[in-house]
């Protein structure tokens, strides 16, 4: 992958390619959007492609406008995703909520972005961003239960962000200290991954907890 994306390192071929990637895959969750940001931004540190080869580009040189617009696109097409897949579930209501309907989990995990919403707490949103198959979940969740774009679109604007920010960070920490190879990259993906796992548990908790860990009644 490394190799495919050097030719192209600073193209504008990069941009289209992620910001394609990252939109369709709230449709299309196999698609390896994380893992384009992370070897992205990992080839872009230009640091040679050996292990152990320890970099010292500062803050603020060559390596930062590009490390910019990487989150700027990642994140850009991520609300623009975001917000394609609700408005077709908006639109098409009945329809997806009939196939929700048929799995407790999607049931239940609908049931929590509702509420989470409701209470200010769009946190699950972010959470949900970084967990397999999480953002078709709650996209398609706030299109089918009506949520409005006031308390839909700011936190979906967040997640992108934070999402984008912490993949181009994994690949740019990465390039600099293990070089700008596959190893670099596979170590910053498993941090990806990690942190994805992580926040599945974290929406698979019980529903008798609210959202955020609070009581039931409270």
């Amino acid at each position: 992958m490394l190799e495919n994306l050097g030719p192209f390192s600073g193209s504008p071929w990069v941009f289209a390619i992620i910001g394609l990637s990252v939109l369709l895959d709230v449709f299309v969750p196999i698609l390896p959007s994380g893992v384009l940001v992370i070897a992205a931004a990992t080839t872009a540190t230009g640091a040679p492609a050996t292990a152990g080869a320890v970099t010292h580009s500062v803050p603020g040189g060559a390596d930062l406008p590009e490390m910019l617009a990487l989150v700027l696109c990642a994140a850009t097409a991520s609300v623009l995703g975001d917000m394609v897949a609700y408005r077709l579930a908006w639109r098409g209501g009945d329809r997806f909520d009939r196939a929700i309907s048929r799995s407790r989990r999607l049931t239940a995990a609908q049931e929590r972005l509702g509420a989470a919403l409701t209470r200010g707490g769009g946190g699950l949103v972010v959470l949900a961003r970084f967990a397999p198959a999480g953002r078709s979940v709650v996209s398609l969740g706030a299109g089918v239960a009506h949520r409005t774009v006031r308390e839909f679109l700011p936190w979906s604007a967040l997640a992108g962000l934070v999402w984008a920010a912490y993949s181009v960070c994994l690949g740019y920490v990465g390039g600099q200290w293990l070089g700008a190879g596959w190893v670099s990259t596979a170590v910053s993906v498993l941090a990806l991954f990690a942190a994805g796992s992580a926040a599945a548990f974290l929406m698979r908790r019980p529903s008798r907890r609210a959202a955020f860990g609070g009581p039931s009644g409270d």
